[in-house]
């Protein structure tokens, strides 16, 4: 039975979100693995079973976040759907910032809340065990998720844009800043200095050290990109020693 020609482009969009995310992973996180080589001789020593189960969990996890990007990005593109635009005055200037903000506290929220979801006994032995095989975490374990965590993940992103806003320009920062954070604060060592971890600037922001106290714990510091979910619920558990 032959495809009609827009589900065999929202199949071509899907599998190409698909390899550029795959691709995205492979190059950031390798970069990221090369620093740590070069900073952190040794510091990945004897994980290379570890890694090689991260890389594979991640390109399957590169899938499940592709395949929604796709059919996004081609429902922008062809159909008009989402509230994503391409001329920068086409709203004020002023929304440029306040939009990439509001879409990283949005998504911190969300990944809050599930991942707090994600930690009660019967969901972390189905799924987020995944993710905590990675002790400890390394530069390739940003996108290590079983499948169902992987698409709680995925949908975030492609459910803010019918909903919210946003320049090109600024979701790209957006996914720019997801996709470094999810692995500095995987590394496994502190890459910012400790003038900005412990400054008063630091205590509202997730580093390695904050996050790496959760793959040390578990049950604490379950946020994303900021710390105040963690605050206001009184799971923050301060920083580890890296």
């Amino acid at each position: 039975m032959a495809l009609d020609a827009p589900l065999l482009a929202v199949l071509g969009s899907a599998l190409a979100m698909t390899a550029i995310v795959g691709v995205r992973y492979l190059l950031t996180s390798g970069l990221f693995a090369w620093i740590t080589g070069r900073v952190r001789p040794g510091h990945y020593r004897g994980l290379d079973r570890q890694i090689r189960s991260e890389i594979g969990w991640s390109l399957l996890s590169a899938a499940i976040y592709g395949i929604p990007a796709g059919i996004v990005a081609w429902g922008w593109q062809q159909r008009g759907w989402t509230q994503i635009y391409s001329d920068v005055h086409a709203r004020p200037l002023w929304w440029l910032p306040v939009s990439v903000l509001v879409y990283l506290l949005l998504h911190d929220t969300w990944f809050y809340w599930t991942h707090r979801w994600m930690h009660t006994p019967r969901v972390f032995r189905l799924a987020h065990a995944v993710h905590h095989a990675s002790r400890p975490p390394t530069a390739w374990a940003a996108m290590s998720f079983h499948p169902v965590e992987a698409l709680t993940g995925a949908v975030v992103v492609p459910a803010l844009v019918f909903l919210v806003p946003i320049h090109v320009g600024a979701l790209g920062t957006v996914l720019l800043v997801m996709t470094v954070m999810g692995i500095t604060n995987h590394m496994g060592w502190e890459l910012f200095p400790s003038a900005l971890v412990e400054s008063r600037l630091g205590r509202w922001l997730i580093t390695a050290s904050h996050h790496n106290r959760h793959h040390e714990s578990y049950r604490c510091n379950y946020g994303l990109y900021f710390r105040h979910w963690d605050h206001l619920c009184g799971t923050d558990r301060g920083l580890s020693s890296l």
